[in-house]
């Protein structure tokens, strides 16, 4: 079977569990709401300066984080355009709104490789890399599944296609399915922006 199939498959049956921490209990978002998971909670991982970043310090936006690689040939960059295209529905809040990109390949995606390919989709792009131990460290304790796949030129990657959504306050609130929209991403982004969100209060 493909491996991209595969890594869809296997979102697809995570993405079934997901419910039960928070949707069909009149959520009032598009995508799986997940409030109260209790992973991926934080990370310190490094920018392409060499600076130690953490999802804590973007308190007061809400923040959007994938785990990719540059070389991932339709998901990543299918994956991060939408996210680029939330931003700019979002307007003027978008400057509220972060997108945090991870690579699951740091013995390719170097520094100077990780910051070209997030400056190319928005400005607003952080890519962030470490050890591959360090990254194997961080994908579990996100839930991310990934391993290589080796191919005639070398190898990919097969890997969650999940992206995770973050309220202003730090908390995990949302996982994003491949298939979602932007249009629905945004909707919810909203959401999680507006301080008076019948949804805030009740998960306070």
């Amino acid at each position: 079977m493909n491996p991209w199939r595969r890594a869809f498959l296997r979102v697809g049956l995570a993405c079934c569990a997901l419910p039960l921490i928070g949707c069909g209990n009149g959520s009032r978002f598009h995508n799986l709401d997940i409030s109260g998971a209790d992973y991926g909670r934080d990370f310190a991982l490094l920018d392409p300066d060499g600076n130690t970043r953490r999802l804590s310090e973007f308190r007061g936006k809400v923040v959007m984080v994938f785990f990719g690689f540059v070389q991932c040939p339709d998901v990543c960059p299918t994956a991060l355009q939408r996210a680029a295209a939330v931003r700019r529905l979002l307007g003027a809040d978008g400057e509220r709104f972060q997108i945090i990109f991870i690579t699951l390949d740091p013995e390719r995606d170097l520094p100077g490789v990780l910051r070209e390919y997030s400056a190319a989709f928005d400005a607003n792009v952080i890519g962030l890399y470490d050890t591959l131990e360090k990254t194997r460290e961080t994908a579990d304790a996100f839930r991310i599944y990934f391993r290589k796949v080796p191919t005639s030129f070398g190898y990919t990657i097969d890997h969650t296609a999940t992206s995770y959504v973050y309220d202003p306050e730090g908390r995990l609130r949302l996982a994003v399915t491949h298939q979602s929209t932007a249009e629905l991403i945004a909707a919810d982004v909203a959401l999680l922006l507006d301080p008076l969100s019948t949804t805030d209060k009740e998960t306070r």
